[in-house]
């Protein structure tokens, strides 16, 4: 073996020659190994950090997909690695939702829920089941025992605001041994509100009655009626075909008014997918804004523009439903609670075979379904108007400052940018076509403080497709944004 002795004291050292093909190979080493745990987080981030923002101005208004990242690198990662964020349950391939409806402040009984619906769906196989809880099922709940399953939400408010949604959840899903993915918890004027949102629903009513005992104002009542065939209905009428518990014709039970409840969701789903402007993140979100005192759910926006796009896919002409009632072969008897209430329970003792046939409702074919009758909706004309902001000052990013309040306050912003000349001394809000004159520009009016004018100053410039435009002048109060 040769040995190779070096001094290290010598006065002229030799200088050993630099390893240049070791240095590349490390340098592609590194590089690789930088490379491998570059790409190894990506796959993690994306996986773990939802891809589907929250925010609405952050989604194509046409195809309801987030918009594209504005960088390379981004753009990059987002056509290798994206996909869409699976929703909770969708991974088992069965997501339900709770849907409440109570009466709310000024009603009788605000909290106590009169609808409760599990609405389940397979995205596998686009099928869709409805499973109708009446409110006077006795179930077990913690701290204050068998009681009316309808008070659950109204014992969640107890313990916390705005939480009976969360507790009803958890009590429906210990009763019928199911996860309960979502929950939507709506008043009576959110359900009104909505249905005035898309110019009303049509529903096919399929018998004639009468209820002359419907709850009115003052604590009297009043009378409705609803004929059998096809009914355009606006918010008020909805409410009323959903809520008349002593109709005659076989429609004075809450075994009837949960068929019927059953339809209208339908319906309303029909006419919010028909519907142009609920395409429109921005609408979507202005919706729930509106009503954001009227609806409380654990959905976040992105689970609501996923489950929208989802809806799109589903086969709602061949619905899974099961109204639990206590008729002939029905699943439940009536019985009285300790109080001396009356109280509805399972026919065998438990709840062990409602149990399994909710759980298995889309193993097998089940007679009960709702008919294919659910009417076409009409689909109103509606518009987009698109805004512009033009920076007339040296203030920087003030034209951006304004995108983000005009987007948080659901304004459709397309354009930012400066105006040609600068500085501009006055502020002002033009409209360049016909769209958003009613409207948007008294809404940007108020909340910009700007005057609307009417002449556009000669030199300025707009961009292409823009119908109002929105001049930021040195008399611009900037602090409100």
């Amino acid at each position: 073996m040769e040995t190779r002795k070096t001094n290290f004291l010598g006065e002229n050292p030799e200088k050993p020659q630099k390893p240049v093909r070791n240095k590349k190979s490390r340098f592609l080493l590194y590089f690789s190994i930088f490379l491998i745990i570059f790409i190894s987080a990506c796959i993690v981030k994306s996986v773990t950090k939802p891809n589907t923002p929250n925010d609405p101005s952050a989604y194509d208004p046409i195809t309801l997909e987030p918009k594209k990242p504005a960088s390379l690198l981004k753009k990059i990662k987002d056509l290798v690695f994206s996909k869409d964020i699976a929703l909770e349950g969708q991974k088992n391939d069965r997501i339900n939702i709770l849907l409440l409806g109570m009466g709310g402040l000024g009603h009788d009984g605000p909290f106590l829920t009169d609808t409760i619906i599990i609405a389940s769906i397979k995205p596998s196989t686009s099928q869709v089941s409805m499973i109708s809880i009446p409110r006077d099922l006795g179930v077990q709940i913690p701290e204050y025992g068998f009681k009316k399953i309808n008070s659950a939400n109204a014992f969640g408010e107890v313990k916390k605001t705005d939480s009976g949604g969360e507790f009803a959840s958890k009590i429906i899903s210990n009763t019928f041994g199911i996860d309960i993915h979502y929950y939507v918890r709506v008043d009576f004027q959110a359900f009104q509100d909505v249905i005035e949102e898309v110019d009303g629903i049509k529903v096919n009513v399929d018998t004639t009655f009468t209820d002359t005992e419907y709850p009115a104002d003052n604590y009297e009542y009043q009378t409705v009626h609803f004929d059998k065939g096809i009914n355009d209905m606006n918010g008020e009428d909805a409410l009323q075909y959903a809520r008349s518990r002593h109709g005659n014709n076989g429609e004075g039970s809450d075994f009837a008014r949960a068929k019927r409840q059953q339809k209208m969701i339908l319906a309303l789903k029909e006419k919010v997918i028909s519907f142009e402007t609920l395409a429109n993140p921005i609408r979507i979100h202005n919706i729930i804004k509106t009503l954001d005192k009227h609806i409380i759910t654990n959905m976040e926006f992105s689970d609501i523009i996923s489950m929208l796009k989802l809806s799109k896919t589903l086969n709602t002409n061949n619905i899974n439903t099961v109204v639990l009632n206590n008729g002939v072969g029905g699943y439940l008897q009536n019985t009285r609670s300790d109080d001396g209430a009356f109280i509805l329970e399972p026919t065998s003792g438990s709840f062990e075979e409602i149990n399994k046939i909710i759980k298995s409702i889309f193993d097998h074919e089940n007679p009960e379904k709702i008919p294919d009758n659910t009417p076409n909706q009409e689909t109103p004309e509606v518009t987009i108007t698109n805004i512009e902001i033009q920076n007339g000052t040296w203030q920087a990013g003030l034209a951006a400052r304004a995108q983000k309040k005009l987007s948080e306050d659901n304004f459709l912003v397309t354009s930012v940018g400066n105006t040609t000349e600068r500085p501009m001394l006055e502020s002002g809000i033009y409209s360049l076509t016909n769209k958003g004159k009613e409207d948007v520009l008294p809404a940007l009016k108020e909340v910009l403080n700007i005057p609307i004018k009417k002449d556009l100053p000669k030199s300025e410039k707009f961009a292409h497709g823009s119908d109002i435009l929105i001049i930021l002048g040195e008399n611009f109060d900037y602090s409100s944004i």
